[in-house]
């Protein structure tokens, strides 16, 4: 397995993985994926890091699924584990890390590049990048979230238009929908994007984890039983060194000092 076809760093407090074919458009195989999930472990149970960037190399941030990959999945027995189930289970990893996750769209984010971004808990974007479903313009059915998830995260009537027109949207269109936080100059993105990671790492660790689980529960929950969540989390985060470091700072007019525990 080449070893380079995820790249890793530390800086500080922020992790940064970095998909690197860039002569397949950062295309997703089973080596890269394989990767993937175990990098995701790493940062999981590494608690020097606090958040996790994850970006593109070259013209794309993701052009989706190595189709190879995919079709060779229709030769496989019956139950045999096949590429898109691979994928589904490290998306799955990604979208519930116990850490916040920002993507940084690069360029071409399209079919199951775009399922990727979507698995992040927060997408910025270079002026430049593109972002499409794309799946309907070589008949294909989205496997990772497209249909599923999309809706969830921008208006039904614009998840519709991207599913069944195929069109690329640029990362302005995207924002203006919802997808997009912050959208940088080409030359920025790296810059702003580990600023926003930083930002982002100085902030309770224990209290983040909080708000992104229960924020990403609550689809699937009536207001009412939503909020119960919220206080049932609320109760344990105030028995946290956290809690009580963050209202002494305040009190001490300083800026806290989370030790995340």
């Amino acid at each position: 397995m080449t070893e380079d076809i995820l790249n890793y760093e530390a800086i500080g407090p922020v992790a940064r993985l970095t998909l690197n074919r860039p002569r397949a458009m950062n295309a997703l195989n089973l080596a890269t994926l394989e990767q993937l999930e175990r990098r995701l472990a790493d940062i999981a149970a590494n608690d020097e890091i606090r958040v996790l960037v994850l970006a593109g190399n070259g013209p794309a941030f993701c052009a989706g699924a190595d189709l190879k990959e995919v079709l060779a999945g229709a030769s496989l027995a019956p139950g045999e584990a096949d590429f898109l189930d691979r994928a589904n289970v490290i998306f799955s990893q990604l979208r519930n890390l116990p850490k916040p996750v920002i993507a940084a769209l690069n360029g071409v984010t399209m079919a199951g590049g775009l399922e990727l971004a979507m698995c992040a808990d927060i997408v910025v974007a270079a002026e430049s990048a593109t972002i499409a479903d794309a799946h309907a313009n070589f008949g294909v059915y989205p496997g990772a979230g497209g249909a599923a998830i999309l809706p969830r995260l921008i208006p039904l009537n614009m998840a519709m238009y991207l599913l069944m027109t195929g069109k690329s949207l640029s990362a302005a269109e995207m924002k203006a929908c919802g997808l997009v936080c912050e959208v940088h100059a080409d030359d920025r993105l790296v810059d702003a994007t580990l600023e926003l990671a930083r930002h982002i790492a100085k902030k309770s660790p224990i209290a983040l984890r909080r708000m992104k689980q229960v924020a990403r529960a609550s689809a699937d929950k009536s207001a009412a039983d939503a909020l119960l969540h919220e206080q049932v989390m609320l109760r344990q985060h105030m028995r946290t060194a956290d809690f009580h470091e963050g209202l002494t700072a305040f009190a001490e007019k300083r800026a806290p000092n989370f030790p995340g525990r």
